[in-house]
């Protein structure tokens, strides 16, 4: 068994303990947890997992990576913080672990990422013979493996779109729908996650990927943002009221522009409540949906809705992304120690896992 910390028991980090406890070469070895209020509570408890599992939550480091883990789920968000996500997952790699983390986005196309922060990395890999994977929680393989997988039944592609369509009012995280990307703030707000140059250096890499993987040349990559106003106020179930005219949707693209037109493109739309903007696309039902569409010959068009946490959509598409990261760790665990991305790490089939008792 392949000794497994989760590190972070948020929106991430509970899908991750479910998904460790769930996979039959994982052992979870220690929760990692940030708030003094969560030390000492059980794993199962944290996880939602409505069982004990034996394992109590720490906030000390240290002696978690002293007992020598040979896997880690970094599950702490990185979006405020992406020095000190950097610095952890530098230390868990240096102490010998596979890490395997949504959280670094500049990761995501490893030739692409900075040498700055990618050669602090591949010495951490030479010093302690750990390993990286990163992959996005939006989930990452909805713009990376699976739209490169449907590529290849077309035969002539114009173009791939991947888009994340969803009801922000699901989410658990009110500080990122309110602060980064500016739900419920005045129209003259300027949210930090859709400033120009960021929505393309938290998702150029996957472009830069994907066109990698396609074996075409990048003349550069273009972002396009439109906002929408709330026209009535609106009460949501997790994060209270939105007022009318403060912003209630938003919708952004990140292009590869390939000979001038945009042939790889990664799509956000989202909204705070169903009645704002409801020109632009909406899953077929329910919160949420991820959606690639290959414009070419023939045209495909692939909807993926996942629900997990009951029948919510936002918290699906969490635990999809957990399961691709923890899934590829009893495979990085067996290859040689390095930085990985998702051109180097199979898609797997869940072995060991049909019929098997949900955690």
């Amino acid at each position: 068994m392949i000794s497994t910390v989760v590190w972070g028991t948020g929106n991430v980090g509970r899908a991750a303990v479910r998904a460790v406890d769930a996979h039959p070469a994982l052992e979870l070895a220690a929760v990692v947890v940030h708030s003094r209020d969560k030390v000492g509570r059980d794993a199962g408890d944290l996880g939602g997992l409505g069982r004990a599992l034996g394992v109590t939550a720490t906030a000390d480091i240290a002696a978690v990576l002293a007992t020598r883990p040979r896997a880690v789920v970094y599950a702490a968000s990185g979006d405020i913080r992406p020095d000190d996500a950097l610095a952890d997952v530098i230390k868990a790699v240096r102490a010998g672990c596979v890490v395997v983390t949504p959280s670094l986005y500049t990761f995501y196309d490893k030739q692409s990422t900075p040498p700055e922060l990618r050669d602090p990395v591949v010495a951490a890999i030479a010093d302690g013979g750990g390993s990286l994977f990163v992959s996005g929680v939006d989930p990452g393989w909805a713009n990376d493996v699976l739209p490169l997988l449907i590529s290849g039944l077309a035969t002539t592609v114009d173009a791939i779109r991947c888009q994340e369509i969803f009801d922000y009012s699901t989410y658990d995280q009110e500080d990122s729908v309110r602060h980064l990307v500016g739900m419920g703030h005045p129209m003259d707000y300027e949210p930090p996650m859709l400033l120009e140059s960021v929505p393309t250096m938290v998702w150029g890499g996957q472009i830069r990927l994907m066109s990698r993987a396609l074996g075409v040349e990048l003349d550069e990559i273009r972002e396009t943002v439109d906002r929408r106003a709330l026209d009535t106020t609106v009460r949501t179930r997790t994060m209270g009221q939105f007022d009318a005219g403060s912003q209630g949707a938003v919708r952004f693209e990140v292009q590869g522009i390939v000979d001038g037109e945009p042939r790889i493109v990664v799509e956000h739309i989202t909204r705070i409540h169903p009645s704002c903007a409801p020109d632009w696309p909406t899953p077929p039902d329910g919160d949420g949906a991820h959606r690639v569409v290959i414009e070419g010959r023939p045209r495909i068009e692939v909807t993926v809705q996942a629900t997990d946490e009951g029948e919510n959509r936002s918290a699906g598409g969490n635990a999809t992304a957990v399961g691709r990261l923890v899934g590829a760790i009893d495979w990085l665990a067996a290859a040689e120690p390095g930085l990985y991305d998702a051109l180097d790490v199979p898609l797997r089939p869940a072995v060991g896992t049909l019929g098997r008792k949900h955690p």
